[in-house]
C-alpha cells in the first residue's frame, strides 16, 4: 500500500518574513501573495515562528475607539505586547510548529489538531524550510476518485496484503465510502480488514456485512486447576 506524504502535497515556494520584517511589509505580503500567513525564518531558514492574519488584525483591536472607550481591555499582557508590536518577530507565535516531507498525511494533520494550528512549515534534517503544508493541502487526499480506491483495496489490501481470492470479498466506494460484502476465512480477519481499508488514501469510511467460515475469536482457554483432579 502507497500512502501519499507530505512533500506530495505541500507547496515548495514557501513567502517568508524575518524577525525585522515591518508590519505593514507583512500585510504587502499577504495582499500580494493571496495567502493569510507566512512563516518567520532565522538567517539559516530555520522557522522560528509564523505571523498570521490573526496576529496583524489584533492590532486593529487596539485602536481607539470613536466613544473613547478603553481597547484590547480582554487582552492578556503577551498578547497586548504582540498587538503593539512593529515587526514579525513581536507580532509571530513562537515556536513554529512544524513537520517534515517524508510525514504521512495523517500525522500531519494529527499535528495540526493537536496544536491548534491550520498549516506547518515543513523543515529538512537540519531544521531549514523547504515547504509549507495547509489544511486545505491536507484534504486533497479526498479528492481521489472512487475507481482508484476501489482498485487499491482490491489489489493491495484484499490480494496482496490479505491473500484473499477473487471475489471472496466485493468493493463498492461511492463518494470515499467503502461497502465490503462476502465471506473471510475467519471473523478474526474482519477488523484487520476494515482497518486496513480505512487507512486506503482518500477513504471516508468503511461499512461491511461481510460474513467468516471459522469463529476463531470464541476460543475457551481452560482454567490450570481443572488438570489437578485428573492427576
Amino acid at each position: 500500500m502507497q500512502h501519499r506524504s507530505v512533500h506530495d502535497v505541500m507547496t515548495q515556494e514557501v513567502v517568508t518574513a524575518g524577525p525585522d520584517t515591518p508590519f505593514k511589509e507583512i500585510a504587502g505580503l499577504f495582499h500580494r501573495n493571496d495567502i493569510t500567513a507566512i512563516p518567520v525564518v532565522d538567517d539559516q531558514r530555520r522557522p522560528v515562528g509564523m505571523v498570521s492574519e490573526a496576529d496583524l488584525i489584533r492590532k486593529e483591536a487596539v485602536l481607539p475607539d470613536v466613544e473613547g472607550g478603553t481597547p484590547g481591555r480582554w487582552l492578556d499582557a503577551r498578547d497586548r505586547a504582540r498587538a503593539e508590536a512593529e515587526t514579525a518577530g513581536g507580532l509571530m507565535t513562537s515556536p513554529a510548529v512544524t513537520a517534515r516531507a517524508g510525514w504521512s498525511i495523517p500525522e500531519a494533520a494529527r499535528v495540526m489538531d493537536r496544536h491548534k494550528v491550520k498549516r506547518l512549515p515543513v523543515v529538512d534534517e537540519a531544521g531549514r524550510l523547504i515547504g509549507i503544508v495547509s489544511r486545505r493541502d491536507l484534504l486533497q487526499l479526498f479528492l481521489r476518485h472512487d475507481a482508484a480506491i476501489r482498485q487499491e483495496i482490491d489489489h493491495d489490501v484484499l490480494g496482496q496484503t490479505l491473500w484473499l481470492a477473487p471475489g471472496d470479498v466485493r468493493t463498492a466506494v461511492q463518494d470515499g465510502v467503502v461497502t465490503l460484502t462476502g465471506r473471510l476465512p475467519r471473523r478474526s480477519m474482519i477488523p484487520i480488514t476494515e482497518q486496513l481499508c480505512r487507512a486506503v488514501d482518500g477513504v471516508v469510511s468503511v461499512h461491511q456485512t461481510l460474513d467468516w467460515a471459522e469463529d476463531d475469536t470464541d476460543v475457551r482457554v481452560e482454567h490450570p486447576h481443572a488438570y489437578r483432579a485428573g492427576r
